[in-house]
């Protein structure tokens, strides 16, 4: 009898893989990630594919930049990936298979993305996209929108920088693909306004801690001519 693994099972099989406290930043990126993927993999109608991997891939780096130890944060992602058992070296490679895909082909990944019926074949991701127009009942995510909406950025970063023309191809996408524009558009929007907020938290943070590196120099300044903290932050 097979039992099916809970959102608890996931999240201890991590902190046996990371048993360090997870920097507190980035704490909730890594919990929501382990929650919405193993909600995904419990779902009988979910399929793995590059796109979801460069979506996962995509979240999990632009949402833990600055995290330090830098070798923490790969350690964070391959206790990610063991605990939704998967191969966080196949992850990677799907990923990376597909943005050099993208970079070294942007016109062609474009259309292919846009109009299926182009007569483009660029593989593994022509394959991909047609399986996902012509599935029923297919299961969208929301990092299967990120990994085409990274796909979009590589191809066309002038038309994904300004908002009405982002718009429009996601929309074109979206309807394309089969799975409607109205959420693929709500989950980039959620997805670039996520970005916007924890930049704005590390910005913070990193402002936080220089202002303690200067209170503790002019401390240590004010020591050493025996002026007060405040003559010493006011001469400098």
């Amino acid at each position: 009898m097979n039992t099916v693994r809970t959102v608890s099972d996931t999240k201890k099989d991590f902190y046996l893989a990371f048993p360090k406290p997870v920097n507190q930043v980035y704490r909730r990126v890594v919990d929501e990630l382990l929650v919405e993927i193993h909600l995904l993999k419990v779902n009988q109608t979910f399929v793995y594919d590059p796109i979801f991997a460069l979506g996962f891939v995509t979240t999990f780096d632009r949402f833990t930049v600055g995290y330090k130890p830098e070798t923490d944060r790969f350690a964070v992602f391959h206790a990610l990936c063991s605990a939704l058992q998967f191969d966080s070296d196949r992850i990677r490679q799907d990923a990376a298979t597909l943005s050099d895909l993208a970079t070294r082909s942007p016109n062609e990944v474009k259309t292919l993305l846009t109009s299926l019926d182009s007569g483009i074949h660029l593989e593994p991701l022509s394959g991909h996209l047609h399986t996902i127009a012509n599935k029923q009942n297919f299961k969208y995510s929301r990092l299967l929108g990120v990994g085409l909406y990274a796909l979009l950025e590589i191809t066309d970063p002038e038309a994904i920088s300004d908002n009405a023309k982002r718009e429009e191809v996601i929309k074109v996408v979206g309807e394309i693909l089969k799975f409607g524009s109205d959420r693929l558009l709500k989950d980039v929007d959620l997805y670039r306004s996520n970005l916007d907020k924890i930049e704005q938290a590390r910005q913070m943070i990193a402002d936080m801690v220089e202002a303690e590196r200067k209170k503790r120099s002019q401390k240590a300044t004010a020591t050493e001519t025996g002026e007060s903290p405040s003559e010493t932050a006011e001469n400098n």
